[in-house]
Order: C-alpha cells, then structure tokens, then sequence
C-alpha cells in the first residue's frame, strides 16, 4: 500500500466514523423520546444503538491501521502489509454494520414490510463482499 493511498485511507475512515456519529446523534435525538414512552421496540432501538457504536468505532479503528500503514520507511514493509489487511478488515466490519443500521430503524419503528426488503439487500450485499472481499483486500487473492 502507497502511502499516499494509506493516508487518503484514514481521510475515509475518518468522514465514516463522523457520518455514523451524525447517525447515532439522530437516532438518540428523535427516537429516544419515543423509546422512554413506548412507542417503538425497544430491543430495536438497543440493537440499532450497539451497531452503531461497534461500525463508529470500526471506522476508528480502520484510521488507526491505515495510519500505521502510511507511515512509509519508518516500519517494515511486512508490518505496513498487516496494518492494511488489519485497516481492511476493520473498515469492511464498519461497512457492513453501517449497512445494516437502516433495516435495523426499519424494525425500531414498526415498518416491518419495509424493513424486510432492507434486510434482504443487507443479506445480498453481504454474500456478495463475502465472496469478493478477499480479493480485494490488501495483499489480497488476485
């Protein structure tokens, strides 16, 4: 990995983590209220609350890797290799359960048709980076 394309890596990581903040900040902001009276599942609106938190993070952690891995002659090419297969992994993990998050708030609010045909585009997008994701990835199966 360049350290040119490590860098525009962490500028990546970084715009995910603030759009899943941006979305956890919605979700407390105009769901809380309807949680505390009852008017959503509340198991939903917790599950929804927990992705969130673990793809924000995921998105952290990707900067980190990627940020390690943009460290040029400073660590080994070896070790530059495994923090962006590390960043790789951490950044998919972030996009798959930021993905998830819609169907997700589909179920919070009780649109179940709607939440269903979300969840099955999840589980299609989520066969399809299954399959691909190792090819991908850095140091990959070409």
């Amino acid at each position: 990995m360049t350290d040119e394309l490590a860098a525009a890596n962490v500028n990546r990581s970084y715009q995910l983590a603030a759009s899943s903040i941006a979305i956890f900040t919605f979700l407390l902001f105009f769901l809380y209220p309807k949680f505390a009276s009852g008017q959503i599942d509340a198991w939903s609106y917790q599950i929804s609350l927990i992705v969130m938190g673990v793809a924000t993070f995921s998105f952290a952690f990707s900067s980190f890797y990627y940020y390690a891995a943009s460290l040029g002659g400073r660590i080994e090419d070896a070790e530059r290799a495994r923090y962006a297969r590390r960043g790789d992994r951490a950044w998919l993990l972030g996009c798959i359960l930021l993905f998830l998050t819609p169907s997700l708030i589909l179920f919070t609010i009780r649109l179940l048709v709607v939440a269903a045909a979300w969840f099955a585009l999840w589980l299609v997008y989520l066969s399809f980076v299954l399959r691909f994701f190792p090819r991908v990835q850095a140091g990959g199966k070409r």
